[in-house]
């Protein structure tokens, strides 16, 4: 059995992540850049200083990633205050499931705090999680091994106590470096054969988890 559940928020937990596969290449358009779809999936988790990088890999060294990236952000959030928040289908009841089992369930994300609580209050899931890690917390976010580094380390567990549930490649590989097993729930796209080899397991839902535990 398990001694924690790490969960990514975006994708994972709630119906969000499709929101910046929208919005990314929306944001850009207003200044003036293309973004293909394909590259908006690559953006998936991808954190600090790997998303700025890559903005500037793409489109040059005049790419000012903290304002453009703060108009995506007021953007989504005015989508998802008009289409409300959803959480994912079989959530609720697998923090009920690991609540009942004394399994630790903590939160590894790339959103910020801040986002991560109001997102998690307005969906009931809040109170069910013993810690919240963002990637502001370290020095480096997602596909870095940092984040959850330190929420093993906050939650005074070795990586091989934990168990990560993530959707997204870059926050797979981030959890497989830190040495955690990795349950992956595809959500815009389904694992490659290089990313199955990272896998512990991969489902269809939040659901089969348990059987995992």
């Amino acid at each position: 059995m398990a001694g924690a559940v790490i969960f990514d928020l975006d994708g994972t937990l709630i119906d969000t992540e499709r929101y910046y596969r929208i919005f990314w290449p929306k944001t850009l358009a207003e200044f003036g850049y293309t973004l293909t779809d394909e590259r908006a999936l690559m953006l998936r988790s991808l954190g600090r200083p790997f998303a700025p990088a890559l903005f500037k890999e793409w489109f040059g060294e005049d790419f000012d990633y903290p304002k453009i990236r703060q108009r995506r952000k007021e953007l989504m959030e005015e989508a998802l205050e008009r289409d409300g928040i959803r959480k994912k289908p079989g959530a609720e009841e697998l923090l009920i499931y690991l609540r009942d089992k004394n399994i630790t369930a903590a939160i590894a994300t790339a959103s910020d705090l801040e986002r991560t609580e109001r997102y998690l209050k307005k969906v009931g899931l809040l109170s069910y999680f013993d810690k919240l890690i963002s990637a502001t917390m370290v020095k480096e976010g997602k596909p870095a091994p940092d984040i959850y580094s330190y929420a093993c380390s906050e939650l005074g567990l070795l990586p091989d106590e934990c168990i990560a549930v993530e959707d997204s490649p870059n926050g797979v590989l981030s959890a497989h470096r830190a040495g955690l097993k990795v349950i992956m729930v595809p959500d815009q796209t389904k694992p490659d054969r290089e990313l199955l080899k990272y896998l512990y397991a991969c489902v269809d839902s939040l659901a089969e988890i348990p059987e995992y535990l």
